[in-house]
């Protein structure tokens, strides 16, 4: 098919088209030299306002990008905790009064179960710093054999539970493989985040799973009473349900991390920790108890010879009483 002609609307037509004053006016008109062919007038809708910086593009003004791995992980350090953490049973509730206001406060009743270190892991060996500790007590008929001899190697009996805690550098390992982590490992008055796995609800509505108000009691509603409406806009949102959109499914049963728990009470002979409020999961639900990442690092031991235990007094010998 042949290209079609340009239009030639905007051109000046031929001059016997022209009415004699025109004619006369632009041949007294000083002539202007035509534009080169390769330029190409460009008309756009110019912003009022100036574009913001993207901050993945090069300038040679800032750094370069740093998409290292020594690079993410100087990134974290600032919420890295600097020691290992514990593993602990959820005992229950209970609550405890402040013998200075008289208030009541709700606590938790966590206690450790045999917690021993199994493995450190190094930034030269597996990219990272961090504490590999083993809760529990479990069957060696019952136990896989990599893991009998992964646990042998570090001369820990097998463990039910076991999970890594991040430290920040290399000084965070200063509890050694097969020593053992009690309750006095945390101090009164310190903060720590509690992690674990929620309580599982099943599949739950969308009033329950996210608190929706519902619909109308009467007025014409009829058994949708408990319904979560519209889910769409229809042609509005594309005339489909975006993503993302809340709706009915299944409740529960997912990682919760509760911040900045302040430990109230320690009881290093039973191995318990009592912490503030309430934590996730069930009763005898293991859970994962480090430094609070938001508050101050606490100034607690490093290694467990850091650990100062309290002497008991010897008592005195009572002399004994003459007999008449």
């Amino acid at each position: 098919m042949p290209s079609k002609p340009p239009l030639n609307g905007a051109l000046i037509p031929t001059s016997f088209l022209l009415p004699s004053s025109t004619r006369i006016f632009l041949a007294s008109a000083p002539q202007i030299a035509p534009k080169s062919s390769s330029y190409t007038s460009i008309r756009t809708i110019k912003s009022t306002f100036t574009p913001r910086p993207d901050r993945f593009a090069y300038s040679v003004t800032r750094a370069p990008l740093e998409s290292s791995s020594t690079a993410a992980l100087a990134r974290k350090a600032a919420t890295t905790p600097l020691r290992t953490g514990a593993l602990a049973l959820k005992k229950g509730m209970t609550a405890l009064y402040d013998p200075e206001s008289g208030k009541r406060i709700p606590c938790t009743v966590l206690q450790l179960d045999r917690n021993e270190v199994t493995a450190h892991k190094t930034r030269e060996k597996n990219g990272y710093y961090a504490v590999q500790v083993g809760a529990g007590g479990k069957e060696a008929r019952n136990t896989t054999r990599p893991m009998l001899g992964h646990f042998g190697v570090a001369g820990v009996a097998p463990k039910r539970w076991v999970f890594e805690f991040k430290v920040k550098g290399e000084e965070g390992l200063g509890v050694g493989v097969g020593e053992c982590i009690g309750a006095d490992w945390f101090s009164e008055g310190q903060f720590v985040d509690v992690r674990g796995v929620g309580k599982g609800k099943g599949f739950a509505g969308g009033m329950k799973r996210h608190g929706f108000g519902g619909q109308p009691a009467s007025h014409g509603q009829s058994l949708m009473h408990r319904g979560m409406g519209s889910a769409g806009g229809s042609q509005g949102s594309g005339s489909r349900v975006l993503p993302g959109k809340r709706m009915p499914g299944n409740m529960g049963n997912e990682n919760v991390t509760v911040k900045n728990l302040k430990v109230l009470k320690v009881d290093a002979m039973n191995g318990i920790v009592v912490v503030n409020g309430c934590v996730p999961g069930p009763k005898n639900q293991i859970l994962r108890i480090q430094d609070a990442i938001k508050k101050p690092w606490p100034a607690g031991p490093m290694t467990l010879s850091d650990i100062i235990v309290p002497t008991q007094p010897t008592p005195t010998p009572t002399p004994a009483q003459p007999t008449a």
